[in-house]
C-alpha cells in the first residue's frame, strides 16, 4: 500500500517534531500539528497541518488496481477502521517517459529538473498508485470550492506530487479546497484489450480514465469532511491534464461529478479510434510475445511497460490514450461538436504564446534555421497552407528569427488552433460560458530562450512562484502574473467567471469577436488574438 500506511499517533507526532525543527531553520510561521481525525467514506485518516492549512497526503481512493484487477475499471479499496495517517505522496502510476521534454543542454536542465523531477524521485512508480492529496483551510467550516488537478504527461507519465502542484498557496490565497490525483498511465490504463479479452476488459481502453472518475466520486463523498462543497467542484489540468478534463467533459460517468472545467495548454478534441486502439494492442501484445490476456496479467508490470515501449517505436500513431469505445466515452470529445452532456458546464480555455520552445529548445537545430529550412519544415507539416501561414505568423512577430517562427508555426497548430475549435464549438452551444485566455510574458530565465512556454502558466495560478523562480525568475513580473492568474482561477471556481481584482472587464468567448484575456504583467482583452493565423489554419 505505496505512500498510504497504518500509523499510530506517535508517528504523526514524530512527523509534527520534525517539522519543528525544519521551522527554525525555513522560516515556518509554526510547527506542524496532526490534523482532527477525518472519517472518510474509506476510513478515517489524519494528516499535518502546515501554516494553517490542512493537509493530506497519499490518500487511498481505490483498490490497488494489480493481479486480476489489471486492465480493469477500479474498485472502491476495502473499508478500514483504524487510523492511517496520510503524511506523504502515494506511489505515482507505472511512467512510459521515453523521449520527453527536450531542455537546453547546460546547466539550466538541471535546475528545471528540480521542478519537473522524475516521478519515481517523489516516490517510487508502481501500479498501485490510486492516491489523491488534499489541501483546505478547515476541515471543520464552511462549503469552499473543490479545484481537482488532474497533471500533465500526456497519459503517458507525470504526478499529482510535481513540486508545482503544491496546494498550500492556493488554498490559503481562495480559501478553496485543492486536491491532486494520481491514476493508471499508459499501458495500464488505456490498452484496449476488449478485442481479444471479451466482457471483463470492455472498458480496459479507458480505465485510467474510469480511475478519475472514482477519484472524482471520492470528492463528492468526502468533501465536506475537508471544509469543501461536493456541489462545486472544478476539474482543472494543463497539457496531457487539459486533454483529460476534455475526456471527462464527454464521459456519461462523470456527468455531475464536476461543475466547472479548466483546460491549460492541452485542448482534447478527439480520443482514439477504437480500431486503431485494438492496432496498438496487437502491438504491444506481438512485443511481449503475449497470446491472450492471461499472458498480460501473468507478466511483470516492469516487463509490460518495457513492451509497450518497444510496441510504440516512435509512431504518431500509437497513442495510449483514451478510446472512443461507445460506451466510457461515447464520441470524440469536442469535435464535430461540443458534447451535450456538459453544455452547462463552464470552461475556461487558453495557451501559452511559445508553447512549443520546452520541446524545441534542446534540439540541435535550435537556433541555427536559415530561412529557407524554416520553409521547408513548415512546409512539410503544412504542405500548401505555409506560405500563407508563415506571412500571417511573421506579421503577428516580426522580431522572430526563423528558429522561433517555427516555433511559433507548431505552438499554432497544436495548443492554439485547439483551443480555439474547442471554445468556438463550446460557444455555439450558447448553454454556458466560455472564456479564453493568453498568456503572453516572457520568462527571462536562461537568457530568455523559453519566451512563453509550454507549463509557464502552472506556478502562476498555483500561485507557487517560490518554487519555480529558476522558471519565472523574481522581481514584480512574476508576482504580478500570479495574482493576475491565481485570482481568475479561483473566481472561476466559486462563480463560474474568472472576472477578478486586478484584471480588466473579461467577456465570454464567442465566435463573432473572439475575446480574449491576454496575460502579461499589463493584462488586456483583445479582440480575435492570431486571427490571421486562426484564418489560415482553419481554412
Amino acid at each position: 500500500m505505496a505512500g498510504f500506511h497504518q500509523v499510530s499517533r506517535r508517528a504523526l507526532l514524530q512527523a509534527c517534531a520534525a517539522g519543528a525543527v525544519m521551522a527554525s531553520g525555513a522560516g515556518w510561521a509554526a510547527a506542524p500539528t496532526p490534523t482532527a481525525l477525518i472519517r472518510t467514506s474509506n476510513g478515517p485518516i489524519q494528516g499535518l497541518v502546515e501554516n494553517a492549512i490542512h493537509t493530506f497526503k497519499g490518500v487511498r481512493y481505490g483498490a490497488p488496481p494489480i493481479g486480476a484487477g489489471r486492465f480493469k475499471p477500479p474498485q472502491r479499496p476495502a473499508a478500514w477502521t483504524e487510523t492511517r495517517a496520510a503524511l506523504g505522496y502515494g506511489a505515482p502510476a507505472m511512467q512510459l517517459v521515453g523521449g520527453a521534454t527536450a531542455y537546453p543542454p547546460t546547466d539550466f536542465a538541471t535546475a528545471l529538473h528540480t521542478i519537473f523531477p522524475a516521478s519515481s524521485e517523489i516516490n517510487q512508480d508502481n501500479e498501485d498508485c490510486l492516491f489523491l492529496n488534499v489541501w483546505t483551510p478547515s476541515t471543520t467550516e464552511g462549503r469552499r470550492p473543490v479545484m481537482v488537478w488532474l497533471h500533465g504527461g500526456g497519459f503517458a507519465y507525470g504526478s499529482g506530487a510535481w513540486p508545482l502542484y503544491d496546494g498550500a498557496n492556493l488554498a490559503r490565497r481562495g480559501d478553496v479546497v485543492v486536491v491532486t490525483v494520481n491514476h493508471r498511465l499508459n499501458v495500464f490504463g488505456y490498452l484496449d484489450l476488449s478485442g481479444v479479452g471479451g466482457a471483463d476488459y470492455a472498458q480496459s481502453g479507458n480505465a485510467g480514465m474510469l480511475d478519475l472518475v472514482l477519484a472524482l466520486e471520492w470528492v463528492r463523498d468526502n468533501a465536506d469532511k475537508f471544509g469543501g462543497d461536493a456541489g462545486n467542484v472544478t476539474i482543472m489540468g494543463e497539457s496531457g491534464g487539459g486533454a483529460k478534463v476534455s475526456a471527462l467533459c464527454a464521459m456519461p460517468s462523470a456527468r455531475g461529478l464536476f461543475h466547472k472545467a479548466i483546460i491549460q495548454s492541452g485542448p482534447g478534441l478527439q480520443g482514439v479510434a477504437q480500431t486503431a486502439a485494438r492496432a496498438n494492442t496487437q502491438s504491444v501484445m506481438q512485443a511481449l510475445g503475449a497470446t491472450d490476456v492471461a499472458a498480460l496479467t501473468a507478466m511483470t508490470a516492469d516487463d509490460i511497460l518495457a513492451g509497450a515501449g518497444r510496441a510504440g517505436g516512435g509512431s504518431m500513431s500509437f497513442r495510449l490514450s483514451p478510446v472512443v469505445d461507445g460506451a466510457v466515452l461515447p464520441r470524440d470529445p469536442f469535435v464535430p461538436d461540443a458534447p451535450a452532456i456538459s453544455a452547462d458546464v463552464p470552461i475556461l480555455i487558453g495557451w501559452n504564446k511559445d508553447e512549443m520552445s520546452l520541446f524545441n529548445t534542446g534540439a540541435p537545430w535550435w537556433g541555427t534555421l536559415t530561412e529557407e529550412d524554416m520553409r521547408t519544415r513548415v512546409t512539410q507539416q503544412h504542405g500548401a497552407k505555409a506560405d500563407a501561414l508563415i506571412a500571417a505568423l511573421r506579421a503577428e512577430f516580426p522580431d522572430y528569427s526563423p528558429t522561433y517562427l517555427f516555433n511559433a508555426a507548431q505552438t499554432a497548430s497544436t495548443m492554439f488552433i485547439g483551443s480555439v475549435t474547442l471554445a468556438q464549438n463550446k460557444a455555439r452551444q450558447r448553454r454556458a460560458p466560455v472564456y479564453m485566455y493568453n498568456l503572453v510574458w516572457d520568462t527571462p530565465v536562461g537568457g530568455g530562450v523559453f519566451k512563453s512556454p509550454h507549463t509557464l502558466d502552472i506556478p502562476f495560478m498555483f500561485d507557487n512562484i517560490d518554487k519555480a523562480e529558476v522558471f519565472v525568475g523574481t522581481g514584480p513580473a512574476p508576482r504580478a502574473l500570479a495574482d493576475q492568474m491565481s485570482n481568475a482561477w479561483i473566481a472561476f471556481a466559486k462563480t463560474g467567471n474568472p472576472n477578478a481584482q486586478g484584471l480588466p472587464n473579461w467577456p465570454a468567448y464567442e465566435t463573432r469577436r473572439r475575446q480574449t484575456m491576454l496575460f502579461d504583467v499589463t493584462p488586456r482583452v483583445v479582440s480575435d488574438p492570431l486571427g490571421r493565423v486562426r484564418q489560415v489554419l482553419q481554412s
